[in-house]
């Protein structure tokens, strides 16, 4: 593993996405203080429709827009007001980055939805999931890359001396290949994507980007070798929900990068793990695979289990500053 390259530093720790609150000034602020070595920008969902992770990135996707409609996002006939705002939110987002890090020099993770939760999750017009149409659904990975690409070159513009990893959130793409997704009725389901499509419209997105790309997926059944084969470089997950070591242990062995998700979304007995145990809840997992402690550094980053959106301010500052601080740890165990 000596000889791979990984788009992030050695003993480095990230966050997932979304933070608590509305002002995004501070939350990067937070995000730059604690997170150092791998920064990501933060996602506000209280902020209302648009920051949300669905309306985030639609905003982002290349002539086709989207809307509100009774509370769900959908395929519209043309822009509006919802996509001006969503994109709006996402340039103030820039903006205050731009501000904030422009002498940053290290990798920057930004986040967006896969192309399968997308279409999981957005309406066409005249009604239904547009996951139930193939046709609907080769579209928006099109568009879906198209409009990554000039998300990263605009994050690249505004921090010239950094370079940019791409997080794609797929929490539905487990159910999507297994038929699992419920139509809009909630008495049936929508039929199962075959894997090989999935690949092939996943690693067109990737492609597309044009940068260093890891898949998050928060279920218990993530398809790893699908995601490694598609071109991602890594895959972000809650360790908490690995009940198979074999297929992660496959993963790593074949070159692929692991975000570890160490440390609880939301404080367990109201206080934030220290340092020491997250560490030793990376190291446990990395021993019970069987690879060396000297890899474990270079091919793990330290994350908490899922975005904060739901925890405290003062959560958040201690469970980044843990992850952090674990990442150096095991980096000294190198």
């Amino acid at each position: 593993m000596s000889e791979t390259t990984w788009p992030w530093g050695v003993g480095t720790a990230t966050g997932i996405g979304s933070l608590p609150g509305t002002d995004v000034a501070e939350a990067q602020r937070i995000v730059l203080g604690e997170l150092p070595d791998l920064p990501h920008l933060p996602e506000l969902p209280a902020r209302g429709p648009g920051a949300d992770l669905i309306g985030r990135t639609g905003g982002l996707l290349v002539e086709l827009p989207v809307e509100l409609y009774a509370a769900r996002w959908r395929i519209a006939p043309r822009p509006g007001k919802d996509l001006r705002r969503a994109r709006d939110l996402m340039e103030r987002d820039l903006d205050q980055l731009a501000e904030q890090a422009e002498d940053y020099t290290g990798p920057v993770k930004v986040q967006a939805a896969g192309p399968f939760t997308l279409a999981a999750s957005l309406e066409l017009p005249i009604g239904g999931r547009l996951l139930r149409d193939p046709g609907a659904v080769r579209d928006l990975a099109g568009s879906l890359g198209e409009g990554l690409r000039g998300h990263v070159a605009a994050v690249a513009r505004r921090l010239p001396h950094a370079s940019v990893l791409l997080q794609l959130d797929e929490p539905s793409l487990p159910a999507a290949l297994a038929g699992r997704v419920p139509t809009e009725s909630g008495f049936g389901t929508h039929r199962a994507v075959e894997s090989e499509v999935a690949r092939t419209l996943l690693r067109g997105v990737i492609e597309a980007a044009g940068a260093p790309t890891v898949v998050h997926c928060c279920a218990p059944d993530v398809p790893l070798d699908l995601i490694r084969t598609a071109g991602a470089v890594g895959v972000a997950l809650d360790l908490a929900l690995v009940t198979d070591l074999d297929p992660l242990g496959e993963a790593i062995d074949a070159g692929f990068g692991l975000l570890a998700g160490a440390a609880p979304a939301l404080p367990p007995a109201g206080r934030a793990p220290t340092s020491a145990q997250v560490a030793d809840r990376v190291r446990r997992v990395w021993d019970q695979l069987g690879f060396p402690r000297r890899q474990l550094a270079e091919q793990v980053v330290v994350t908490p289990a899922c975005g904060l959106a739901g925890a405290t301010p003062a959560y958040v500052r201690e469970v980044l500053a843990a992850c952090r601080d674990a990442g150096r740890r095991l980096a000294e165990e190198d």
